[in-house]
């Protein structure tokens, strides 16, 4: 997992083969000290008696974030009654592609089933980093300045935008256009975090414009005459 996330989140990326595929951590806000308080999961209905719930991940690191002992900030949707601010997790287990996660403040299913919707947040340390070293979370990722291989300077990351095939950079280039890059390695063969880069191999239409883009932007406005 990296960093790259959906939307509004904080994600996680990394690198498998040809791509950097995204791992996502919604954004919330920013914590004391750099911390990052980020979704990862949302409760779905009861699962069984015993209160068990199911989860909607948001997430690529299931395991990770809801591991025994855990604590998760809790909250209700708006004009739910009074809920629990935090869960610890008990345990959890896959149902065939659902998570299971059962949480001490939950005894029963009536008490599951009260915190249906509830949205579960995680802290991260300002430090934090993914488990594999070829994942970033997206907080890394934006702001770091882009070059080209050869070291011209690009821009600047400014975004991650997830979709459903690929991750994509949004680079700010010194001119203020906003070009989208594909986050696969053949595009992007360098994540330099400690130097506060990353490289782009650039290429016409990529950040640099097209020749003929860039002439036409270049032209004086053309005049229409009246009828």
């Amino acid at each position: 997992m990296s960093g790259l996330a959906w939307a509004d989140n904080f994600s996680e990326c990394r690198s498998t083969g040809d791509h950097w595929s995204a791992v996502t951590l919604t954004d919330v806000s920013d914590q004391e000290q750099g911390d990052i308080e980020v979704v990862v999961g949302r409760i779905g209905k009861p699962h069984g008696i015993k209160g068990e719930v199911t989860l909607d991940v948001r997430t690529d690191e299931p395991d990770r974030r809801f591991a025994a002992g855990t604590t998760l900030r809790a909250e209700a949707p708006a004009g739910a009654d009074r809920r629990p601010s935090s869960l610890t997790v008990i345990r959890s287990r896959w149902h065939q592609s659902t998570l299971l996660v059962t949480f001490e403040e939950l005894a029963d299913r009536n008490a599951a089933e009260a915190v249906r919707g509830t949205v579960l947040f995680a802290t991260l340390g300002g430090d934090d980093v993914p488990e594999d070293p070829e994942e970033y979370y997206d907080h890394q990722l934006v702001g770091l300045a882009a070059v080209d291989t050869d070291g011209t300077p690009l821009g600047e990351v400014t975004a991650v935008v997830h979709g459903s095939a690929q991750d994509l950079l949004t680079i700010r280039t010194p001119d203020g256009r906003n070009t989208l890059v594909p986050f696969v390695a053949a595009l992007v063969p360098e994540v330099d975090l400690p130097g506060g880069r990353i490289v782009v191999a650039d290429r016409p239409g990529l950040v640099t414009p097209f020749p003929d883009d860039k002439a036409g932007d270049d032209k004086e406005p053309t005049e229409t005459a009246a009828p």
